[in-house]
């Protein structure tokens, strides 16, 4: 089987930067062309797959460095904000709007609410140390009177729910796919358009079963990784580690 030569210099430079700390700059790529015997085109391609798989990041005018390890989160019926605080990450957020509308169409379904049901639309950036990490739009049906205070003294949107309003959240089912970022969503997290994202949608449940949360979050690809645990025995909602909160 032939391998295309950018692959070829994609597993050099993983060679080259392998004993890199994070930030650590990385050679040009007329120094890389001269390095490896090949074209400039060639090497951008190989620098640009390891960019979308987060090994390494582009600074428009500064140049290429070893990226930093991607974020990940292991466990379950937690919030974005307890998973990265629990592994000593600095989350943080910024909301965007808070509105409210009648439940219709999709809503209806994902919530399990009547058409006309008021629905909270939270539309928070989720940050790490301050660098945009994720577009998150959560939707909560029900009265949630002064929720733009509790979630800004609070920062999580579940222990908003829990502390303020008695909203436990006992069950969530995530669904993860791949979607690629378009330029509104891009010039937020402050990415190329098109770069891959991770989308998550997470429903929540209380312990009656009642659906108190239906989120979708665009992580960034290059940051972002996730991993979900399941005791075979658990016959309750499928969760998996992800957004929220």
């Amino acid at each position: 089987m032939k391998v295309p030569r950018y692959y070829l210099v994609k597993n050099e430079i993983l060679a080259l930067i392998a004993d890199l700390e994070p930030g650590d700059v990385v050679p040009t790529e007329r120094e890389l062309a001269e390095r490896f015997g090949t074209s400039r085109t060639t090497v951008r391609q190989a620098i640009s797959e390891l960019v979308v798989e987060g090994r390494l990041e582009r600074t428009q005018g500064r140049g290429t460095f070893v990226a930093r390890p991607k974020l990940m989160q292991v466990r379950q019926l937690t919030s974005f904000s307890q998973d990265l605080a629990e592994e000593g990450w600095r989350p943080g957020s910024r909301i965007l709007s808070i509105t409210t509308e009648p439940a219709a169409g999709e809503l209806c379904r994902r919530l399990q609410v009547d058409p006309g049901t008021p629905v909270h639309r939270v539309e928070r950036l989720r940050t790490q140390a301050g660098e945009p990490i994720a577009l998150e739009v959560a939707h909560v049906p029900g009265p949630l009177p002064g929720l733009r205070e509790e979630l800004e003294a609070r920062g999580s949107l579940y222990r908003s729910l829990g502390e303020a309003y008695g909203r436990e959240v006992e069950a969530v089912e995530d669904v993860v796919e791949t979607v690629l970022a378009e330029p509104l969503t891009a010039n937020l997290l402050g990415v190329d358009t098109g770069l891959p994202l991770l989308l998550v949608h997470r429903t929540a449940w209380d312990s009656k079963g009642t659906v108190v949360e239906w989120t979708r979050s665009q992580f960034r690809g290059d940051r972002f990784r996730f991993v979900a645990r399941q005791r075979l025995d658990d016959r309750a909602h499928p969760a998996a580690a992800a957004a929220g909160g």
